[in-house]
């Protein structure tokens, strides 16, 4: 995940952007994977009220935003490791 500055009005609006074509089946399932893959609780919880507000970015803060693009990419990569080794066992 590139290193955003929050001070940078056009790194906040590439977040922005980034966090509003998020829907609130793709947060479901990041909320699904990080409880499967024991998340802190904080994390979850930002992810699960993120979900409420799925698709309008304006209402949540540039640092709340910047932790849940970071842990959705989390998520995607322990994703992309299962996909690979179920690839593999096949």
């Amino acid at each position: 995940m590139p290193k955003y500055d929050l001070q940078d009005p056009t790194d906040l609006d590439i977040m922005r952007a980034q966090f509003d074509m998020l829907s609130h089946e793709d947060f479901e399932e990041y909320i699904e994977l990080a409880e499967a893959n024991n998340f802190h609780y904080k994390q979850i919880n930002v992810l699960k009220s993120s979900s409420r507000k799925a698709g309008i970015a304006k209402y949540l803060s540039p640092k709340v935003i910047n932790w849940v693009l970071d842990i959705i990419e989390k998520l995607d990569e322990i994703d992309e490791d299962y996909e690979e080794e179920e690839s593999e066992l096949e």
